[in-house]
């Protein structure tokens, strides 16, 4: 018996599934491979793993402080997707190319500041104790 059976999904369902996975692993790797942003950002939620339990007020505090990094990490991956289709369309300097990429810019910044609002209210819980 497959584990589709054993689980009561289609066949196709769990090979889509496991399809997904692997180009989702295999996107993260290259991005991080190629990417400083990326290795920043990877690393900054290796550290924030166990950091995260020491300071995280309560176990929805600690899932909403990595939500954040994890948020963080899918607006950079959308903005280097982004960016690497434009320079795919055009090398050349285009102001419509440009703003597309401070959008992109834009989006990154803002998921960094909700990130650092998330910790520094679970820091302030903790610590100060609103």
């Amino acid at each position: 018996m497959s584990l589709a059976a054993i689980l009561g999904i289609p066949d196709s369902t769990l090979k889509r599934l496991y399809s997904a996975t692997v180009n989702s692993l295999r996107g993260l790797l290259d991005g991080v491979k190629t990417e400083p942003a990326l290795r920043e950002e990877v690393a900054l939620l290796a550290i924030a793993l166990p950091l995260g339990v020491v300071i995280a007020p309560s176990a929805a505090w600690y899932a909403a402080m990595i939500a954040a990094i994890l948020f963080l990490l899918a607006v950079e991956l959308l903005n280097t997707a982004i960016e690497k289709l434009a320079d795919h369309v055009t090398r050349e300097q285009h102001v419509d190319i440009r703003r597309i990429k401070d959008f992109g810019s834009a989006a990154v910044f803002c998921a960094l500041c909700l990130a650092g609002l998330v910790w520094l209210a679970a820091i302030a819980a903790r610590f100060v104790m609103l």
